[in-house]
């Protein structure tokens, strides 16, 4: 596809896509000109570099996640839709996970959520400081609660890619974590249970986590009120 039939939307979503399937360490010009049955060079002519496409692709994720009318439902309604579209899009898009810890990410995607999202915190009564730290709060406990997911997909990829039997690898290391873990009365009691797979939790764990965390909020607003 030659650079002038190229646009900088079809790359974007392109590399959306090959980062799904591959991740950051399998984005490059020449995969994402292969895709794009185009040279590396017309796609050189509408991104900068690889970082460069990562910021572009990182933001456009953002766009995903659905923004709940704050006039329609209350500020705890609409933290709960936002922050589980959040934790959502991070497991449909496993890397952004990563590129968060390793790219400064921005855009106007990003900061149409972080604006609504503050907004959110406002409208239940917090203020200044208070709604940054409200909704800073929120999206730390989302985003740790997505690392697991993000890192059973790198590893898999890794595991995969060293000798192409992934399966085997994985259930080696299950099996010698099983055995640390039964020199330890608790975890010993729980490796038989639904979760005791590598690197997972317990079912509705992100669910339980955000309630309890949205009811600490509230008691917070209730006591700056009665104080």
């Amino acid at each position: 596809m030659p650079r002038d039939t190229l646009t900088k939307e079809q790359i974007v979503r392109t590399a959306i896509e090959l980062l799904d399937e591959e991740g950051l360490e399998g984005l490059n010009m020449r995969a994402l000109g292969k895709r794009l049955d185009s040279a590396a060079t017309a796609v050189y002519w509408h991104v900068k570099n690889k970082d460069n496409l990562v910021l572009l692709a990182g933001d456009q994720v953002w766009q995903e996640i659905g923004l709940p009318d704050l006039a329609a439902v209350d500020w705890r309604d609409a933290a709960t839709r936002m922050a589980t579209g959040l934790h959502a899009m991070f497991g449909r898009h496993p890397w952004l996970v990563q590129a968060l810890g390793s790219h400064l990410l921005y855009g106007p995607a990003k900061a149409r959520y972080d604006d609504h999202s503050l907004a959110v915190y406002e409208s239940a009564g917090f203020a200044g400081a208070a709604a940054d730290r409200a909704a800073a709060t929120v999206f730390t406990f989302v985003l740790g609660s997505s690392l697991g997911d993000a890192a059973n997909a790198s590893l898999a990829r890794r595991l995969g890619g060293a000798d192409g039997d992934a399966e085997a690898r994985v259930q080696q290391a299950l099996a010698d974590a099983r055995k640390i873990a039964e020199a330890f009365p608790r975890l010993r009691a729980r490796l038989d249970a639904p979760a005791a797979g590598y690197n997972a939790s317990p079912e509705r764990t992100f669910d339980f986590g955000l309630r309890a965390l949205l009811d600490g909020l509230e008691n917070e607003l209730r006591a700056s009120t009665a104080s």
